[in-house]
Parts: structure tokens; C-alpha cells; sequence
């Protein structure tokens, strides 16, 4: 299948059908690291003074925490000590996969997808000594908004080529430029470098768009994989299939941060007009000068002049009370439609009911039941694409990597974890009802789901309690005696000397 180069001369960088995209992003990572007043500048300028919450931070970090706050289990269903599991045990040491996986679950949710990147060498590119950085299989996380994919012209939801593009300004120069870009195909990688012409900055010289100029033959190199897929693989955060782009968890929620800040600026404002307001007294307090005029400065003193010495008790003038009622009473009402539309209970951030005390885990665990559902949405997309990184990491690494021992590429499996706290109890008491009485589940299946723990180490547990038994069944005969007289069951040694004379 002949696909049409999107990097020419003549064309814009960022390339305009992207632009939206990349906008997108920029805007959502201002939000999550709390820098508002740069997204909703028009209340900013109506305000005062400016107030933000930042909800927009908090709901990314909630679904990275409940998805990859526990570590989940990476399994090739045979032994701990087989090549197979050998192999993912190191693909996920080496390269911190648990860390990398919040982080880009965290990237996931801000901008919509993540992207990771298989590659073979140092992880330094050769600053460090090859003792102390050897070449290995590395999995990256690479910045989406550097990532151009390019999709079938028969489905727009598939990507068949990953294109990485990145202007890197010319040592010494001002206006010159040049744009790298790699290129990952099935098979194989390509590199290639452009001129790159300045055509738009901002007031601040910032430059907002390149024009792509003549490409650099020098610049050309083709690299090959010997794995049958790109190196790069797509975790959206979830779609609907339509598109490759996946949905962030921040954007359709603009409007309520937009109204959110606004209301807690307003409030404040009033707070502060109201802090020292003006006194209203009875006729006669004030001095009068020289000719029995009463003076004063309104704007000075805050002090009014009513009629009615008898009539009036002196107090001050506000009408903050009822703003305020009305202010706090709208500021609910959206936070509690942020937390209903972002699918985030009030008992996970603390509000209203979020005491647990006295709860069992299941009845927390129904409490948190839509966070829950949003965390599995997002966990089918991560365990797709989690797959699919591991059996790429094995395929180069056989390829790659001549002392590695050869083995059956699997598809591992991952076990996650709900991210919710374990209640041991609860789930003892379950375990021992469906095991001892009409008995639904093994003893290897309970200790695997109480102590979560693979299905080998299970096995390996059992095997260890049984040999135990067996040792106390071989005893010392002198525990079962009481002054010379037998109680309980009988060595095996006497047992079978009994059995002889019988």
C-alpha cells in the first residue's frame, strides 16, 4: 500500500491538519498543572483579581492513581523460571514500567492518547560508559505532541505509519532551522532532515509555524527492526472507533472550570469590598466645624449620617450576605455536575459523606461504583496496548540482541488491580464459605486472590503447607504423651509396629 508523504517542501510545520490536536494538548496540560488565567483569560479580565481551583488536575490524577496506583501482575502463565517470564520480568525491571505506566496513564488522560517506543541501545545514547548503560530493549514514553500518525486511506482509526517530528534550532543561527523526523514503519525505521524557514511568530517571538524547505540528503538513513510492526504503539485514552485520537478527560469539562473560577474570584471580590464597610450612626455623633456644619469624609471615615437619633442603632452598611448565599449555593450546584459528569463520586475527594469508618470494602466499593466503570473503560485500552509493547519488546530483543536466549514469543497477561484498599477480612470470610462449604473455588484460587499472588508462587505456597502437615504428622512421639500415657494420634513408627503384632 503506497501512502503520500506528509512531510514535503512547501508544506507548514506543525502540519495544519494537526494543528487542533496539538492546541488541544497545550491547552490541557496549562489546566492540569493549575495555570488558568493563560486559558480563561476573558474572566480573568473581568474579576478583579483572579481565583482558580484546580479540578482539572485532580481528575487526571485520580484515574492514574485507581489504574495504576497498585502494580499490576504481568504473567506468561508458565513457570517464574522459564524463559518466557524471565524475559517480561526484565522488559518491565529495566525499563520502571510501573512508573512509566502512571505517567502515561496520567499523559492519557490529559491529552487523550500516549504513545510508547521500542528501541534497542543505551538509554543515554553513549554519555555513559556501555558497563554502566549496556544496550537493552527500552521502552519510552514519547511527547504526543510530537507524534504525526499517519492512518490507512481505508480506515481513519488505524495507524500504519508513526512519524516523529521535532524542530531543532541550528547552533550560532537566529532564523535557521531544521526538522528531524523518524519515521516508523512495519519492518523498518526511516530518518530524515528538512530546512526549516520561519513564517510565524508571536508578539513575543515565540515561533508558532515553520515552512518545511528542501530535505537534507545527508540526513536520509533506513534502519531495520525485523519486527513486522512499528516500533511505536497507540494507547488511547478511550474513542469510539471512528478516529485513531482518543478522548482526554479534561476538555468537555471547560465550561464548569471556566464558571468554577469565576464564582470563587466573585466571592472573594465581594468578600474584600465588604471587609471594612461603611458605619451608619444617629444624628448629632459627628463633629461640626467652626460655623455648625457637620463634615466629614465619606470615602475617609465610611461613616453615614441618618435621621432619627432614637430610631437607629448604629451598624454597617453591606449587602454581602445575600450575594454570598446565592454565590456559594451556584458554586455547589457545579461542582456537584463536575463530579457527576467527570464520573468522579464525592466520597473519593472528600466531600459530603467520605467517611469510611465502620464500612465494609464492599460497601465503599459500591460508593465508588462509576469511578470504578470509568477505570475498567479506560483499563481495556491500556491492556491492549500494554500487550502489545511486551511482544514487541520481545521480538527486538531476539533480533537485537544475540545473547539473549531464544523463546516462544507469548501474549502476556495482565492482572489488574481496582486500586481500592483490600478489605482481608471480607474477603477471608468469603474465601472460607465458598471453601469449606459446598466448595466453588480451589485453594490455589483463593490464595492467588487474597494475597495476589501468581498462579506458580500459589502452587509453591500449597505445596509448603502440605509439606508442613506432613512434617507434624512425623512428630516427636513425646508430645502425644501425658505421664506415659498416649493422647491423640500415634507416631508412624509405633503405628506400624502395632500394626505387626496385630
Amino acid at each position: 500500500m503506497d501512502l503520500k508523504d506528509i512531510f514535503y517542501k512547501g508544506e507548514y510545520f506543525p502540519l495544519p491538519d494537526h494543528e487542533e490536536r496539538i492546541e488541544r494538548y497545550i491547552r490541557n496540560d496549562k489546566l492540569v498543572k493549575g495555570n488558568h488565567a493563560d486559558v480563561f483569560k476573558d474572566t480573568v479580565k473581568k474579576n478583579e483579581f483572579f481565583i482558580n481551583a484546580n479540578f482539572a488536575g485532580l481528575i487526571a490524577r485520580k484515574s492514574s492513581d485507581f489504574l495504576f496506583g497498585e502494580v499490576p501482575v504481568v504473567s506468561s502463565g508458565k513457570e517464574n523460571d522459564s524463559k518466557e517470564q524471565l524475559s517480561l520480568d526484565r522488559i518491565t525491571a529495566t525499563n520502571k514500567m510501573n512508573t512509566l505506566n502512571y505517567q502515561q496513564a496520567l499523559t492519557s488522560a490529559v491529552m487523550g492518547e500516549c504513545f510508547y517506543k521500542i528501541r534497542f541501545g543505551q538509554e543515554y545514547g553513549g554519555a555513559f560508559p556501555i558497563s554502566y548503560d549496556p544496550k537493552r530493549v527500552l521502552v519510552e514514553a514519547l511527547d504526543p505532541k510530537k507524534v504525526y500518525p499517519q492512518t490507512s486511506p481505508f480506515d481513519k482509526s488505524k495507524i500504519v505509519v508513526y512519524h516523529v517530528a521535532e524542530a531543532v534550532k541550528v547552533d550560532g543561527s537566529y532564523d535557521d532551522w531544521t526538522l528531524y523526523v523518524e519515521s516508523h514503519y512495519a519492518g523498518k525505521i526511516v530518518y530524515r532532515q528538512f530546512d526549516l524557514k520561519v513564517f510565524r511568530t508571536d508578539r513575543f517571538g515565540t515561533v508558532e509555524l515553520f515552512k518545511i524547505g528542501d530535505e537534507l540528503a545527508e540526513g536520509y538513513e533506513e534502519q531495520l527492526t525485523g519486527v513486522p510492526v512499528p516500533l511505536v504503539v497507540h494507547i488511547a485514552n478511550y474513542n469510539d472507533g471512528l478516529d485513531w485520537k482518543g478522548q482526554d478527560d479534561i476538555s468537555e469539562h471547560l465550561a464548569l472550570f471556566d464558571e468554577i473560577n469565576n464564582r470563587l474570584s466573585q466571592i472573594g471580590s465581594i468578600l474584600d469590598k465588604h471587609a471594612d464597610p461603611a458605619l451608619a450612626v444617629p444624628t448629632g455623633l459627628l463633629q461640626d466645624d467652626g460655623e455648625g456644619n457637620v463634615h466629614f469624609q465619606v470615602a475617609l471615615n465610611k461613616v453615614f449620617e441618618v435621621m432619627g437619633k432614637e430610631d437607629i442603632i448604629p451598624q454597617y452598611i453591606t449587602n454581602a450576605n445575600p450575594q454570598l448565599e446565592q454565590a456559594f449555593r451556584e458554586l455547589e450546584m457545579l461542582l456537584e455536575f463536575l463530579l457527576s459528569t467527570t464520573e468522579i463520586p464525592a466520597v473519593v475527594i472528600g466531600l459530603k459523606d467520605s467517611g469510611t469508618s465502620g464500612n465494609s470494602g464492599l460497601s465503599i466499593k459500591w460508593r465508588m461504583n462509576s469511578l470504578l466503570a470509568k477505570i475498567n473503560r479506560k483499563r481495556q485500552f491500556f491492556d491492549d496496548g500494554l500487550k502489545r509493547v511486551y511482544m514487541i519488546a520481545q521480538m527486538l530483543e531476539q533480533y537485537a540482541d544475540p545473547s539473549i536466549e531464544k523463546h516462544e514469543i507469548i501474549v502476556p497477561q495482565i492482572k489488574f488491580n481496582d486500586g481500592l484498599p483490600q478489605d482481608d477480612t471480607e474477603i477471608a470470610n468469603r474465601m472460607a464459605i465458598r471453601t469449606n462449604g459446598s466448595q466453588t473455588l480451589s485453594r490455589k484460587t483463593a490464595l492467588m486472590v487474597m494475597d495476589g499472588l501468581s498462579e506458580e508462587q500459589a502452587e509453591a505456597e500449597i505445596k509448603r503447607i502440605e509439606d508442613e502437615a506432613e512434617q507434624a504428622m512425623i512428630a516427636d512421639p513425646s508430645i502425644f504423651n501425658v505421664d506415659g500415657v498416649k493422647t491423640g494420634a500415634e507416631p508412624k513408627e509405633e503405628k506400624k509396629e502395632k500394626e505387626g503384632d496385630e
